[in-house]
């Protein structure tokens, strides 16, 4: 017979220093020659991203040793790093960033006795030099050349700064001299991708967006003409506009441009000619693209015979084969729920990155030609009995205004313990970040944490969240702080009234946008008896006046509204302007080296918390900036947060040290 035990009692062999070690997931796939490389993360190694490459003879090793991160941050969330091709000798070259002072590197691993070489100089002038979305031109000029993006900061404010393409030499002339750094765009717009060269060499073109747009809520697609010197000429807009998000662009092999545009309320796949008309591929009610949170993310990927590789489906949810010319699209059989935004095509071998509520992410492989899909890289190894991971439940919910709200429901779940007939569980309610989106369904261990100890998890896809479509999206404009903090609240309420969740054991807990929503729901409701909150914004008028990085200093102007004419919005729904309204007990994370989501805002909201006698604590690390990286972090995270629900909802736990709470 299973022991009975109370929900959030029951004991379980995932431990947060394990949770903690599997944090985070492949990215940037690529192919070199025959080999596939990608980068991964290392959560025990300092949270470094690491370079992987799978060998021809299929084994699989990590290109460069700790301390080697690969990691960029232009517009702090950074995007592709690195990138590579074969010499014509045989070997590999990669040119990556590194993290730590976001140089340009370049790296034959092949050559006995080769390090990295700088590419690129170091800049002193307010955040330096930052490269990303790298490709390489061996071919161009004596030694070639690496076109990319460069995010050049002119002074100290944290919107002092250009981007724009450039051709970064291969012979490290640069590295030393700025001016080595050849310029191909012009700098007329804030953001930049970088260039898509068409096959024949003669044209490139790039997506562009400026202030204060965020690029889903408009972009265009420049192109240009490369000249015989390598410059580009006669840049201009050819797609896109102020209400018209275009996420990604490429060429297919016979020179065709195509794009991902939500012109129709979803992202669908688009074919431009070069005087501005359009051919829809494939028009359908959900995604073929997402948001452009990172330079370089890719949806889709042209083949060689015409089809195109897709991720697609209410978030991206599937890999498939889309037919153009017939608008079928082919589905590559298999679990996973979720498609990673990073694309490789090397003949007809598709790379991709996929993930389900079973496996974590794994680097996989489609063969268009046989249809199989197999794990090549990061296999997913059960680190304890799967029978210990929770089931999750694709629900929607109705909420104000009978919105639709779309959520993840993950109901406790252990092999060795049933609750009391009599008990209903705790829930813990996850805000997600962005706050434009996404909670993706795959298996997270964070989640599993709670779940095989009796407390459940929600995650809710509020309105505004990427995947559903771009009305989905519009529900937030002006409304951040509202509808995010009203569709939690009402999947928490849904949950207590069908009998699901203990309506007196309710918690919420969220990151960047989702501890702004976890922080502004304790301020707002009474529905919650705890709330989790970390690294977030709780200041608007100082965020959105100089106290966060550039690419998202006038995001609050499509959230919230223009400061000049809303400014008692920025005011009242602010939760540092309301601690007063806050009784319940909170646990409060911050990252002390975060740019976007500075300390000084948890900062100001405890000196307003002081004296009111309301149970919290402040934990901040030392090295950590927007989001956890460390291994010793995440772990420490997870008990800190496991300690105050076994408080608030008294639980008798002694496997974790007890968070001490002050007032």
């Amino acid at each position: 017979m299973v022991p009975t035990g109370t929900y959030g009692s029951w004991p379980s062999p995932i431990g947060a220093g394990l949770a903690a070690s599997h944090d985070g997931h492949p990215e940037y796939v690529g192919v070199i020659g025959d080999e596939v490389w990608w980068t991964a993360p290392r959560p025990t190694e300092g949270g470094r991203r690491a370079l992987m490459r799978r060998r021809a003879d299929g084994g699989e090793e990590s290109v460069l040793p700790a301390p080697w991160n690969v990691r960029s941050r232009v517009i702090e969330y950074g995007g592709r790093p690195w990138a590579g091709a074969r010499r014509p000798e045989g070997g590999p070259l990669v040119v990556f960033v590194h993290f730590p002072d976001q140089r340009l590197y370049a790296y034959e691993p092949d050559v006995p006795g080769a390090g990295p070489r700088p590419l690129t100089p170091v800049s002193e002038v307010g955040g330096g030099l930052r490269w990303v979305d790298p490709q390489l031109w061996p071919e161009r000029g004596a030694a070639g050349e690496v076109w990319c993006v460069l995010e050049e900061f002119t002074g100290d404010a944290p919107t002092d700064v250009r981007r724009v393409l450039v051709a970064v030499p291969l012979d490290g002339s640069a590295a030393d001299d700025r001016t080595a750094v050849r310029e191909l765009s012009d700098g007329a717009h804030r953001f930049v991708t970088g260039p898509r060269v068409s096959p024949d060499g003669r044209r490139a073109a790039w997506i562009a967006w400026d202030h204060p747009r965020m690029p889903w809520d408009g972009t265009e697609v420049i192109l240009a003409n490369i000249a015989e010197d390598g410059v580009f000429r006669e840049a201009r807009s050819l797609l896109g506009g102020p209400e018209e998000a275009i996420a990604q662009i490429d060429w297919t092999a016979d020179g065709q441009l195509l794009f991902s545009s939500d012109r129709n309320g979803w992202w669908n796949l688009y074919r431009a000619d070069p005087h501005g008309g359009t051919v829809a591929l494939c028009s359908r009610d959900e995604e073929f693209g997402g948001p452009l949170w990172k330079i370089g993310l890719r949806w889709f990927h042209p083949l060689d015979n015409g089809l195109v590789a897709v991720i697609h489906g209410s978030g991206a949810t599937a890999l498939g084969i889309l037919d153009p010319e017939s608008c079928e699209v082919v589905d590559a059989a298999g679990p996973w729920t979720e498609w990673a935004p990073t694309l490789a095509v090397h003949g007809s071998r598709v790379v991709g990155v996929a993930a389900s509520p079973r496996s974590a992410y794994e680097v996989m492989e489609l063969d268009t030609r046989t249809g199989h899909t197999r794990v090549i890289g990061s296999a997913h190894d059960d680190p304890v009995d799967p029978s210990f991971y929770p089931e999750p439940q694709i629900r929607v919910f109705i909420g104000p205004d009978g919105r639709e709200t779309h959520a993840h429901i993950y109901p406790p779940h252990n092999p060795g313990r049933v609750a009391p007939a009599d008990e209903l569980p705790p829930y813990v309610v996850w805000a997600h970040g962005g706050p434009t989106g996404r909670a993706p369904l795959v298996l997270d261990l964070e989640i599993a944490y709670f779940t095989s100890r009796g407390i459940g998890v929600a995650e809710v896809n509020y309105g505004g969240s990427a995947g559903y479509g771009r009305e989905y999206r519009n529900r937030l404009r002006e409304q951040w702080g509202v509808v995010d903090v009203e569709d939690c609240a009402a999947v928490a309420v849904a949950l207590a009234e069908e009998g699901t969740a203990d309506p007196r054991r309710l918690a919420i807990r969220g990151g960047s946008a989702g501890g702004w929503t976890a922080a502004a729901s304790l301020a707002a409701t009474d529905v919650y008896a705890c709330g989790t909150v970390m690294y977030p914004i709780l200041d608007l008028t100082a965020w959105g006046t100089g106290e966060t990085h550039d690419f998202e200093s006038r995001y609050l102007e499509s959230l919230v509204g223009p400061l000049a004419a809303c400014a008692d919005r920025y005011r009242d729904r602010s939760p540092v302007r309301h601690a007063d309204r806050i009784t319940a007990p909170f646990l409060l994370l911050q990252g002390l080296d975060d740019v976007i989501c500075p300390p000084a805002q948890c900062e100001r909201f405890l000196e307003r918390m002081a004296g009111r006698g309301v149970p919290h604590a402040y934990l901040t690390f030392e090295g950590e900036g927007h989001g956890f990286r460390r291994a010793e972090t995440l772990a420490r995270v997870l008990e800190a947060e496991l300690s105050l629900y076994a408080q608030t909802f008294g639980i008798e736990r002694d496997d974790v040290p007890r968070l001490e709470l002050a007032t």
